[in-house]
């Protein structure tokens, strides 16, 4: 390896390491939903549609700019597999995995894809194809109501912060 290779690859192993021994971060839910702050053990997250760039380098682990410019030129997302698809052109699938314990796209209640649904804590591929079966939801509070059947009341308010404003 190239000497330059080398403090590359020890820099990328530093902020793992540091990454990995920062305490969690925490900040309160914004009441339009359209910046959630992320706290891990709640499972808020940052909208990938909204979030801006000090956003997600203060959230982020190990975020840089780089990744702020290329999250932010596929906007809007409209599934988390365009999300995944996208951004791994730049990462591999563990980084993108790591990158969605602290962002979400925003879910459309007749719309949204399986794999999008399942950003919802508690939702399985089963589940969210239950979901989707049930469709058109004339409201959110319809599907909100279909959606009570298989999570939590925390999974519920969870969900809750990733729907799109309608």
């Amino acid at each position: 390896m190239k000497p330059k290779s080398n403090l590359l690859l020890m820099i990328v192993i530093g902020a793992i390491i540091l990454a990995a021994c920062a305490p969690a971060a925490t900040a309160t839910t914004t009441t339009d939903n359209t910046n959630a702050t992320v706290s891990e053990s709640t499972g808020t997250k940052l909208n990938l549609n909204t979030a801006t760039s000090d956003e997600l380098v203060a959230t982020i682990p190990g975020f840089g700019n780089r990744m702020v410019r290329e999250f932010q030129e596929y906007r809007p997302y409209i599934s988390i597999q365009q999300f995944r698809q996208e951004i791994g052109k730049y990462v591999d699938d563990a980084q993108i995995t790591e990158y969605e314990k602290y962002v979400y796209v925003p879910i459309a209640i007749n719309d949204s894809d399986s794999a999008t649904l399942q950003q919802i804590p508690g939702l399985d591929s089963t589940e969210a194809d239950s979901v989707i079966a049930s469709r058109p939801y004339a409201s959110t509070d319809a599907f909100l109501t279909k959606l009570s059947e298989f999570v939590s009341a925390d999974e519920l308010e969870i969900a809750k912060s990733y729907l799109e404003n309608n």
